[in-house]
């Protein structure tokens, strides 16, 4: 699939990428913070964070240590990475298949000192919130595993630290948003102690587990196609991801939160309209359906050239039917960069032992339920503003 081709009509950025003339233009500045680094990355082997190793690898770091929980995306990792020429020039690489919040992750960061931590790992999927178990794992991930990482890196400071946000934090209406505006404030508490920056991010096209890369295999597997029809949203390429984080990581003062400077009005584009030209990009005429009964009914190979697609409204909690990356409220610049704007945030004070031992409490008492994680998150981030149905995307194709 060449997703430039298949987007680049609809979406700006992709048919001009204009994140190369920040990197040409930064690029003296780059080599300087990046040639001979010891470098460590958190959730390495997903969309994101590979395509960041790609980008970096450029600038020839001295060592790269590369943590996911995903054994086989690692793997994969590797072998790309080895099947390029992007670690022709030999630096210490290793990978880990660890558990940011085991304490073997702990032996792995004192092993060394990094010059650049990075973190990619998130539970990034709105869908992730359904009953009290599900957040909880979300919030052990996006907040627990920013407050160990801080923490770690509070003991022994690298020069950077980035980790990657979501353009749902800001005006926040699920739990993911919440939570990852929630690790915002933890990382912004931090900038005067050591260099921090984050981003906030458009939906990266085909990533690993999205609603577009699910049509891929809807097709290997001849399943119909099922997405909202009143959705629209920022798409960025894997590889713009990739530059998107490098710029972040390094660019302009600690404490920014970086986004791509896309128009809220002409860059957002819907689903439906994506669904429509990837089947016409595989030459194959849509058939629109009522419902999903009706789409799974359809006899696909009895119908060659034609193909099952269901579009509903959207009804499922914590769903808004557009995105924003950042609130009039805030004090953002887009001047300064070609293709990247950025947040000047105040300083924060949050105590970090007081935000685990509320969600703490919550988790372990047996009558507690979703509600109650709802109101710590609302606690700590005051804008936020839940939508709740009492459905979820695990119940949708």
């Amino acid at each position: 699939m060449n997703i430039n081709k298949l987007l680049s009509n609809r979406v700006r950025n992709i048919k001009i990428n204009p994140f190369i003339a920040d990197l040409e233009e930064q690029g003296e500045f780059l080599n300087s913070k990046i040639k001979d680094t010891k470098i460590l990355i958190i959730g390495g082997a997903g969309t994101i964070g590979s395509s960041y190793i790609k980008q970096i690898l450029n600038y020839k770091p001295s060592k790269l240590c590369v943590v996911d929980i995903n054994e086989n995306g690692l793997t994969e990792l590797t072998r790309d990475l080895r099947s390029s020429s992007l670690l022709d020039y030999n630096p210490d690489y290793i990978t880990y298949p660890v558990n940011l919040l085991s304490a073997t992750f702990d032996k792995i960061f004192f092993s060394d000192h990094f010059g650049l931590v990075a973190n990619f790992s998130a539970h990034k999927h709105v869908r992730s919130e359904k009953d009290k178990i599900s957040v909880e794992a979300l919030i052990m991930n996006n907040v627990y595993g920013a407050i160990k990482l801080l923490n770690l890196c509070t003991k022994r400071p690298p020069n950077y630290f980035f980790s990657v946000s979501t353009d749902k934090a800001a005006n926040p209406v699920n739990v993911m948003g919440a939570s990852k505006s929630l690790m915002e404030k933890l990382i912004l508490s931090k900038k005067n102690k050591f260099r921090v920056s984050t981003a906030r991010f458009a939906n990266v096209a085909f990533s690993n587990g999205s609603l577009l890369d699910g049509f891929t295999y809807r097709l290997q597997k001849q399943q119909p196609l099922s997405c909202p029809s009143d959705i629209k949203r920022f798409f960025v390429t894997p590889e713009q991801s990739g530059q998107i984080c490098l710029l972040s990581t390094f660019l302009n003062e600690t404490g920014n939160i970086f986004f791509p400077k896309l128009d809220f009005h002409k860059d957002q584009i819907y689903f439906k309209d994506i669904a429509l030209d990837f089947l016409k990009e595989k030459l194959l005429e849509p058939v629109l359906v009522n419902s999903e009964k009706e789409a799974k009914e359809f006899d696909i190979n009895n119908n060659p050239g034609k193909y099952p697609i269901y579009f509903f409204k959207t009804d499922t909690s914590g769903e808004k039917t557009y995105e924003e990356f950042y609130t009039e409220e805030e004090d953002y610049d887009i001047k300064t960069y070609n293709s990247l704007g950025f947040i000047n945030t105040p300083n924060v004070e949050i105590s970090f032992e007081k935000v685990k031992k509320d969600f703490d409490v919550v988790f372990a008492s047996p009558n507690s339920g979703k509600s109650d994680i709802l109101k710590v998150i609302s606690k700590y981030v005051p804008d936020f503003m839940h939508i709740e149905t009492g459905k979820h995307l695990d119940q949708k194709m």
